[in-house]
């Protein structure tokens, strides 16, 4: 893999740990903005599932539907169908414009927030080798 691949791939996971930040930032105390919170975990997951898929020279597709990306990440390693993303993929685009928007509880949020985590775990442990690069 040549190197400007290695650091769009890290570019990716700068920005998926930037949503992380926040996303431990809103649940530091009080947790308020759940649906907030939640749209950022959501892009989180998404900026770590397509490193991952670049990482195995896959060409991403511009989608915010984390069950089809874990579908393509499954294809290349079957550790990511036992994943379940719940409903992460509502939060990508229907969070961020009033209307039908779902407001998730706390506890929502934070097992929202566990599957971003665990999704950077994932990602990170199956690309580690980029990463030391």
């Amino acid at each position: 893999m040549n190197n400007e691949t290695v650091h769009f791939i890290k570019q990716w996971l700068a920005k998926a740990n930037e949503d992380l930040l926040v996303v431990e930032k809103l649940t530091e105390k009080d947790i308020i903005a759940t649906a907030s919170i939640c749209f950022h975990c959501q892009q989180a997951v998404e900026k770590f599932l397509k490193a991952f898929l670049i990482s195995n020279d896959i060409d991403i597709k511009k989608t915010h539907n984390i069950e089809y990306l874990l579908s393509e990440c499954s294809d290349l390693d079957t550790e990511f169908s036992t994943v379940d993303p719940k409903e992460l993929s509502e939060f990508g685009v229907d969070a961020r414009y009033p209307g039908d928007m779902y407001i998730p509880s706390e506890e929502e949020t934070l097992e929202y927030k566990n599957i971003a985590l665990n999704i950077k775990d994932l990602v990170e442990e199956k690309i580690r080798n980029i990463l030391e690069k």
